[in-house]
């Protein structure tokens, strides 16, 4: 049995395109014979014309997960593996774009279409579940049978600002880091919008404008940013790699997700970014707060159009 994955991308350095990728299936097992196809995905990219995708796409059990991969993957086709839930269906897919949420920045919305009649799926919320990502759908709908092919539509406005507000977070972690040398307590993020919390002691109003600067300037020298996943000891032999002042990698995971601002900020984490610092636009500090003696926190929004 064969079937094709499809996928579109929306990258500002790329023409829009759709790619096949193929997949043979052993029977009565929902794992490629020839590999995980996050192998086969650069490979399918590659003889398009396209820079290969990023390192990092996850396939497990029946998911593969793009988000790791390419977050300029917005629509996929793929089949449904299972349902669950009554209320509040939740959907499992052999293939999906979606970001499940984590470190702070939220998880995708968007819908799902069948095209044999049309029939659509607003997905509210996905999240992580036994290393799959699951599909929330309103709750009180019919979910779609396990078996229908469905096409997997991102809200590509939301998640686009979420990536840029996220990229712009490193900037300032990394602008941070390195003029202050303080670490991150915590953050969170909205599309447009976010906050970052540092141990950094001596923060004021001065050099709140001074961050501001510093930021931007980094912004403006069109950094690239780069994903890459390494095995766990390489990736610890990496000075500063942690940057959060406890260190929260479980200790069994045995490859890291790097995002690295080149000539700026290397960091590990999971979340989506844009491929370039130009493409954040610029940033404008909104708010700075006293956490307590120590703690501080930094709030952004973006400014221009990426």
């Amino acid at each position: 049995m064969g079937y094709y994955f499809r996928v579109r991308q929306t990258n500002p350095d790329c023409p829009d395109l759709l790619q096949t990728l193929p997949s043979r299936l052993i029977s009565g097992s929902r794992h490629p014979t020839d590999g995980p196809l996050a192998a086969a995905y650069p490979v399918a990219a590659a003889r398009s014309g396209r820079r290969p995708a990023e390192p990092g796409a996850t396939l497990s059990g029946m998911n593969l997960q793009l988000c790791y991969s390419d977050a300029y993957a917005r629509e996929i086709e793929a089949r449904v593996v299972a349902v669950e839930g009554v209320d509040a269906p939740l959907v499992v897919l052999e293939a999906t774009v979606f970001y499940p949420g984590g470190g702070g920045q939220p998880s995708d919305r968007g819908v799902l279409l069948r095209a044999a009649d049309g029939r659509t799926w607003t997905v509210t919320a996905a999240r992580k579940s036994g290393g799959e990502i699951v599909h929330e759908l309103e709750a009180g709908v019919e979910p779609p049978a396990v078996g229908d092919r469905l096409r997997v539509d991102l809200d590509w406005a939301r998640r686009f600002a979420l990536m840029r507000t996220h990229t712009a977070l490193h900037a300032l972690c990394g602008v941070v880091w390195r003029d202050y040398g303080a670490l991150v307590t915590g953050g969170n993020m909205e599309p447009g919008a976010g906050r970052m919390d540092f141990e950094f002691e001596r923060m004021s109003g001065d050099l709140v404008s001074e961050i501001e600067a510093a930021v931007n300037a980094e912004l403006a020298q069109a950094r690239d940013v780069r994903v890459n996943v390494l095995p766990r000891d390489e990736a610890f032999a990496i000075p500063d790699l942690i940057r959060t002042k406890i260190n929260l990698l479980p200790p069994g995971i045995e490859e890291i997700r790097t995002i690295e601002i080149v000539g700026l900020d290397l960091q590990a984490d999971g979340g989506t970014h844009v491929a370039n610092t130009r493409e954040v636009g610029g940033i404008r500090v909104v708010g700075y707060e006293s956490k307590g003696r120590i703690n501080k926190r930094i709030r952004i929004e973006l400014i221009d159009q990426a």
